[in-house]
């Protein structure tokens, strides 16, 4: 990629849009970028896409007619496909944000510092993939770093089965043992969003772990537990985000 990152606004609200653009212009000196286009709806933003070329779209999902996740389906079938960042009021869509090649998904109110990552993880997509072109999502780190112990150790993505927030902390549970975590559970779910996924609120598995969901029983209930590969531990699904089950289904 060459100068800078060219970015196409997509969002029904103008305060949305508006926000978006004044963000753009605070990360504007530490990672180059300039806005090329706005868009109210996804017609729209196909149509003048399709005129002006842009290297990142950030989208919203829930707008009126053709949603998000249609639009970006669209665009990935072009002649060059920009990066797609996903921009919601909705943490519920974010499995399918990903299984159309979605580079990150940021919750509104978005924040300066989420921002910035995600412009950086274009860049890094950009210098992974051929010239010219966005390669698939990556993450922003591939390793989580833990305290044990007097020590400072870094514990690869890839190894962790889950993260659980317990009272005033978290545990990062690999196969081998578990560690403690300053980070909030918030703050984990967003910088490794492409990861992993919320199960409950106190809960996120990691994708690569994840073998299925079985119905069962908790306190006299019925509700949906995550089964994860060569694990015998089950994860309790909330009601909240049994559209989990419903998104891994359609995967």
């Amino acid at each position: 990629m060459n100068g800078p990152i060219k970015v196409f606004i997509v969002d029904d609200e103008a305060p949305a849009r508006a926000r978006l653009r004044g963000l753009l212009g605070d990360c504007r000196v530490s990672l180059p970028n300039v806005v090329v286009g706005e868009a109210s709806c996804s017609q729209d933003a196909l149509r003048l896409l399709a005129l002006h070329e842009a290297d990142l779209v950030l989208l919203d999902y829930d707008m009126p007619g053709q949603d998000g996740l249609a639009c970006a389906r669209e665009l990935a079938c072009g002649p060059r496909p920009p990066a797609v960042i996903f921009v919601t009021a909705h943490d519920q869509h974010a499995l399918a944000a990903f299984d159309v090649g979605a580079l990150d998904y940021l919750l509104k109110p978005v924040h300066l510092t989420r921002l910035e990552a995600s412009l950086r993880r274009v860049l890094r997509s950009a210098q992974a993939g051929e010239a010219g072109q966005i390669a698939p999502a990556v993450l922003s780190e591939s390793h989580l770093t833990v305290n044990d112990r007097g020590r400072v150790l870094r514990v690869s993505v890839e190894e962790v089965l889950y993260l659980r927030a317990e009272l005033k902390y978290v545990t990062l549970r690999t196969r081998e043992r578990e560690y403690v975590l300053t980070e909030t559970l918030s703050q984990l779910e967003q910088d490794y969003s492409p990861a992993f996924v919320r199960l409950h609120r106190n809960c996120l598995v990691n994708r690569q772990h994840l073998k299925g969901f079985q119905l069962g029983r908790e306190d006299g209930e019925e509700r949906w537990f995550a089964l994860l590969r060569d694990w015998s531990e089950r994860l309790p699904v909330s009601r909240r985000q049994t559209h989990v089950v419903k998104a891994y289904r359609h995967e």
